[in-house]
């Protein structure tokens, strides 16, 4: 039986309160009050045989043999041919985040290796999502028989079928989810095909930029075994980590295993600003600092995805692949510029997604579509409606010809890209294809409806049980006084926290709140002070409408509460602070 933390089994968002892990879930052991650590990496599913390894996540502990995955040695060696013949190569990514770092990753290790080689990225109005037979076809008769597409084409079986038809060989890296038949490729590296071994199958939470990361191991090892290096320098491969940790963040994928490794070392990689591109990002976002995985989720990720979304979508790659620092400068200043006009663009898709889905109120999935929204900020749009509503969420932007564009988000538990897979499989879709957290479609405004009917029976049973799991994981309980950089500091070691391994949750209070308002768009933000004398900044994140939101709002000076959320350094002021960034609150009297 589950205990409630604090003995809250009902917060003013209507959730109980749990331990993320029992003290008897842990072992039963006591551990000594300062190893916070490795109550950590405990209450995130540590193995305690295994604490050493997860206490500094290095390549060396988790890199598995790129070997293991099928087409892997076959994709090495074909791109090893090319290395040794100076044949000119084509990297096709796709227009997100890990699209472009897959895709700058292998430009700048062929440039190294003397490869005469250009990246290709689609419009995502004008082109779509993944290769098409056309573009494919014109990298060939432009002079570029291999094509190595990244972040996409494991569902692109005429695209590639019309390739080979041209004599253009086509190696496909990616990371979503499988058929059971696959595309007539030269290679197939894919963690997540259905015929994979379970050795490799468990590296199914890869971003395509770790994909390709393991594919550049496997070529520079290829390369070794042939004596290329005989005569020259061999690449770095490490120096290029930077790429892969902000592809990984940016992707959502899970930090966990390999990941985690990648993440970590990657962060190192990137404060060395060795990258002039990634530098230049990084002064356009104002990071003075060592970088952070919240800060490649929140202040690069983003810029990056707007070239992709309302800009040009080659701009990610030209940016991190550019030796000019002028027009690294350049680049990133525009990204910025396309960023605040995707702000606008998806607050309008927002403000009219949010009004359709009372419509979809008793539907275990919220599907809503809109003539005239911008595709390309469905997918953020999505996401931001799945937070709000605690389910999955598709949002369909539908063209002018009748034609709808499609991007979802799912909830933990619930398989959104298998439901998407199979909703192609039966006809009801264009396109479709994704993983289990995200997914994309091209749907006919005819058959939305049906679609919506196929995935709330398919997902019903998978959101009702996931959504009764819900509950606010508590990892540890502060005193006001608590909530101070020091602590801040202290969970740094058992980080980087993203998908899959979050950042510590504290409970602290019981609290007052002395001042309440309104801050930016519509974020909460508090003043609180503590029966301990210590008062803190807490803020709540577009949350100012919101059933918690407009409760604190009103709550100054009356019943005592206790707080939850995720404490963060505030260096704002003249000496470092930390604030709560509020995630749920509950009444202590």
């Amino acid at each position: 039986m589950t205990t409630a933390a604090l003995g809250i089994t009902r917060s003013i968002l209507g959730q109980p309160w749990h331990w993320r892990r029992t003290s008897a879930e842990m072992g039963g052991e006591s551990l000594a009050p300062d190893d916070l650590v490795t109550q950590l990496l405990l209450a995130r599913g540590v193995a305690r045989d295994d604490l050493d390894r997860q206490r500094v996540p290095t390549l060396r502990g988790f890199m598995p043999d790129p070997s293991l995955f099928r087409d892997m040695d076959a994709a090495a060696a074909r791109l090893a041919d090319a290395v040794e013949a100076r044949e000119a190569v084509t990297i096709f990514g796709d227009y997100d985040v890990d699209g472009a770092t897959s895709a700058a990753l292998l430009v700048r290790l062929l440039r190294a290796l003397d490869v005469p080689v250009g990246a290709y990225i689609p419009d995502r109005l004008m082109e779509g999502y993944g290769p098409s037979g056309a573009a494919l076809v014109r990298i060939g008769e432009a002079g570029s028989r291999l094509v190595v597409t990244v972040d996409c084409g494991a569902q692109a079986f005429d695209a590639i079928a019309e390739a080979k038809a041209a004599g253009v060989e086509v190696i496909v890296v990616d990371h979503h989810q499988c058929a059971t038949t696959l595309p007539q490729a030269f290679a197939v590296v894919n963690p997540n095909r259905l015929d994979e071994e379970p050795g490799a199958a468990v590296h199914g939470n890869l971003a395509a930029v770790g994909v390709a990361f393991l594919l550049g191991a496997a070529l520079l090892r290829t390369l070794r075994a042939r004596g290329f290096f005989g005569s020259r320098a061999e690449p770095q491969l490490i120096e290029l980590l930077d790429l892969v940790a902000l592809g990984t963040v940016a992707d959502v994928a899970r930090l966990t295993g390999f990941n985690r490794a990648l993440v970590t070392q990657g962060l190192k990689v990137m404060a060395r600003r060795g990258n002039i591109g990634m530098a230049a990002l990084m002064d356009a976002a104002r990071l003075t600092k060592p970088p952070t995985a919240s800060d490649m989720g929140f202040a690069l990720g983003p810029r990056i995805n707007a070239g992709g979304r309302v800009g040009k979508s080659d701009l990610g790659v030209r940016l991190l692949t550019t030796g000019d620092p002028q027009e690294a400068a350049d680049i990133a200043q525009e990204l910025c510029r396309l960023n605040e006009e995707r702000r606008a663009i998806e607050a309008a898709v927002l403000d009219a997604a949010i009004e359709a889905s009372v419509a979809t109120a008793n539907a275990p999935v919220a599907i809503v579509a809109g003539d005239g929204w911008h595709p390309g900020v469905i997918g953020i749009v999505a996401g931001r409606l799945k937070e709000k509503l605690h389910r999955p969420a598709i949002v369909i932007a539908v063209d002018e010809d009748g034609v709808g564009k499609g991007s979802g988000r799912s909830i933990s538990g619930v398989d959104l890209g298998a439901a998407i897979l199979a909703a192609k499989e039966t006809g009801l879709l264009v396109a479709g294809g994704g993983h289990a957290m995200a997914a994309g479609l091209t749907v006919e405004r005819a058959r939305i409806d049906a679609l919506g009917a196929f995935l709330n029976e398919r997902l019903a049973a998978d959101v009702e049980r996931a959504s009764g799991d819900r509950s606010l994981l508590i990892d540890a309980v502060l005193a006001p006084r608590g909530i101070n950089p020091l602590w801040c500091e202290a969970i740094e070691s058992a980080g980087p926290y993203g998908a899959g391994w979050p950042a510590p949750r504290v409970a602290t209070g019981p609290v007052r709140i002395v001042e309440s308002g309104v801050v930016g768009t519509d974020h909460l933000r508090l003043i609180v002070a503590g029966d301990d004398g210590a008062r803190f900044k807490a803020i709540a994140f577009r949350s100012a409408e919101t059933e918690l939101g407009q409760t604190l709002l009103h709550a100054r000076g009356s019943r005592k509460l206790w707080l939850a959320g995720r404490a963060k350094r505030d260096d704002w002021g003249s000496r470092p602070a930390a604030e709560l960034h509020l995630e749920d609150a509950a009444w202590a009297e």
